[in-house]
């Protein structure tokens, strides 16, 4: 045998990690991809992926790695077709069964010469099937003489798991033949395998009759082949005294139509099968005499590695392309499912700020406990004789029994838990709608509903809120600890000087209307002007900001937090590189099929085997 020109140190691949590594590398990568999104196309490309795993392992990395192996030659074909006996045709007795019954061939089986086995026995070439070691007795009766111990009948639609090796030395040294179950079974195992194993040949030896020639499910493959650009020769079987002349022009056109066109054909008459089941070994003789041709040229048999490795080479490197299309394609759709999320939330945080932000959180339960904590009416109109006078006077208003500060703390996180939770509340329905009118969103929520705030939320709100009134608190210590600003701080209490703060957060009028105006902004002026009596007028506009500026962040957290139920099913999606990968490795493989197509004998490291 001679090797196809291309070593395994890497010649072909154009640089020193060689085509077996760049394989091994594309098959890793196919092997992380879950494209897991129902996008238009996702599901074909999601085949496709399958396949070219299959057939990297099956046959890609196998031929690449033993480039002196024999060809191996798959008997394909539609129901019917006559491949079984065929095959037993050109073995010149019984291998396979053959009969009415559908579908027949259920265990696929590996004709090869002895010379060849080592070849086969182990894993190279199909390395998810289990070997069979059979054996050919030319003394068994008509019902076959193909001795097959361990070989079992699977169930109907049961995966297969073993492949029957059979040695036989009419079987020329170089080329083996593998009979493949219908293209078109009733069996969907079957059709898997027929499949899987036509990807994993060198050659095909397709099989079809006069009166099936035309049908769709032939020509999906053969159009596949021609895409390859795998050696394929075409039996027409079964053909009738007369039909031949009719059918056999007919046929050639439309192969060289789908580019098909240099394919042999071989045309196989209707024959009355002798007591074996067996055709007259005349019939068959054209395709035997080609198999020995083939077999017998090792230029010709490297030819055809080479063309077929080149064109599956260049059919994986389209298949990584639009693999990365498919890649990129689930990342745009998870970017909408991302906008529709994220943005519901955020316009959450904004709505919920806005709300801190124009004195609406002054109204009801806060207000109250918060005129019971600075005092009475009386106080304010002792406040409208002169705020100028209020240094000396905020410390005897104060040196009384104060209001405990506590109830104004109590009513702020109620009703900034109240807000903070409805807003929620509007976003989760609002991002779950979003998500269940886009099929990509439905998929990723399953059956689970998440038109609501996740449960506890209301729990985490409340310690969220008490989390930042006490960094408020550690805000007025902290500034209070200069030795001059220790006896005010003192006089008022950081607690009191705390509530002041947060209702200086609060204390704008927008929202508020009618008495509530000049409450709320007597009592803003109230606590604005102790703060600042305390600790002056930069110092307050710090602190205030500060104050919103942790609120906000919280909030904002709480927030993306809730977004987080959604976004993290995203998760789910291919890395964003993946993409820019697959193409840079789909270029590799497209240069690689040209060398490979474009190596010959003379480049061969290791020459004639025998």
């Amino acid at each position: 045998m001679v090797s196809v020109g291309i070593t395994a140190e890497g010649a072909a691949a154009g640089g020193p990690s060689g085509p077996i590594v760049l394989l091994e590398d594309v098959l890793r990568s196919l092997q992380g991809l879950s494209l897991p999104l129902p996008l238009p196309g996702a599901d074909q490309v999601r085949r496709d992926i399958a396949g070219a795993r299959t057939q990297l392992q099956d046959y890609v990395l196998p031929r690449y790695r033993s480039l002196d192996a024999p060809l191996l030659a798959v008997v394909g074909g539609s129901t019917g077709a006559g491949k079984s006996t065929l095959v037993n045709a050109l073995a010149g007795h019984p291998v396979t069964r053959a009969g009415a019954i559908r579908p027949t061939t259920r265990q696929p089986i590996l004709l090869h010469h002895p010379g060849d086995r080592r070849w086969f026995a182990d894993q190279r070439i199909l390395p998810g099937l289990a070997r069979i070691m059979g054996s050919v007795r030319k003394d068994l009766p008509a019902a076959g003489s193909a001795d097959l111990p361990g070989a079992s009948s699977p169930g109907e639609d049961e995966p297969i798991s073993s492949l029957v090796l059979l040695a036989d030395d009419v079987v020329p040294q170089g080329v083996a033949l593998l009979d493949a179950p219908d293209i078109d079974s009733v069996s969907d195992a079957n059709r898997q395998l027929a499949g899987q194993l036509l990807a994993a040949a060198d050659l095909w030896l397709f099989v079809t009759t006069a009166n099936r020639y035309a049908d769709a499910a032939p020509w999906k493959l053969l159009l596949e082949a021609a895409g390859r650009n795998i050696t394929v020769a075409v039996v027409l079987d079964r053909v009738p005294d007369g039909v031949a002349d009719e059918v056999r022009p007919d046929l050639e056109g439309m192969l060289e139509h789908e580019g098909l066109g240099g394919a042999p054909l071989f045309v196989v008459p209707e024959s009355t099968l002798d007591a074996q089941g067996m055709l007259p070994p005349q019939t068959v003789a054209p395709i035997r005499t080609w198999l020995g041709a083939i077999a017998a040229d090792s230029v010709q048999r490297a030819a055809i590695a080479r063309r077929t490795l080149s064109g599956v080479v260049a059919a994986l490197a389209r298949k990584l392309e639009a693999a990365a299309d498919a890649v990129q394609a689930q990342h745009a759709a998870g970017d909408r499912l991302r906008q529709d999320a994220a943005g519901a939330y955020a316009d959450a945080a904004k709505r919920t700020l806005l709300s801190t932000q124009d004195g609406t959180l002054l109204r009801g339960e806060v207000l109250a406990r918060w005129q019971d904590f600075v005092g009475t009416g009386e106080f304010f109109r002792t406040l409208e004789s002169g705020i100028g006078q209020l240094r000396d006077r905020i410390g005897a208003f104060f040196s009384g029994k104060p209001a405990p500060s506590v109830t104004v703390e109590t009513a702020i996180e109620s009703g900034l838990q109240a807000v903070i939770v409805d807003e929620a509340a509007k976003a989760a329905e609002d991002a779950d709608a979003r998500w269940r009118d886009d099929p990509a969103g439905r998929r990723l929520l399953g059956s689970e509903d998440l038109s609501a705030p996740s449960p506890g939320f209301a729990d985490t709100v409340a310690a969220e809120i008490r989390a930042w009134q006490l960094d408020l608190l550690d805000l007025i210590r902290i500034e209070g600890q200069d030795r001059r600003l220790r006896a005010r701080v003192l006089s008022f209490g950081v607690n009191g000087l705390g509530v002041m703060l947060m209702v200086g957060v609060f204390a704008t009028t927008g929202g508020l209307t009618g008495l509530e105006i000049g409450v709320a902004g007597g009592t803003a002026v109230v606590g604005q002007k102790v703060l600042e009596a305390v600790f002056g007028e930069d110092a307050v506009r710090r602190l205030t900001k500060t104050a919103r500026e942790g609120l906000a962040r919280r909030t904002n957290g709480l927030m993306e937090a809730e977004a987080g139920r959604f976004l993290s099913r995203l998760d789910l999606l291919d890395a964003p590189e993946s993409a820019g990968e697959l193409r840079g490795l789909a270029r590799r493989l497209a240069d690689l099929a040209v060398q490979t197509a474009q190596a010959g004998p003379a480049g061969s490291a290791t020459g004639e085997r025998a």
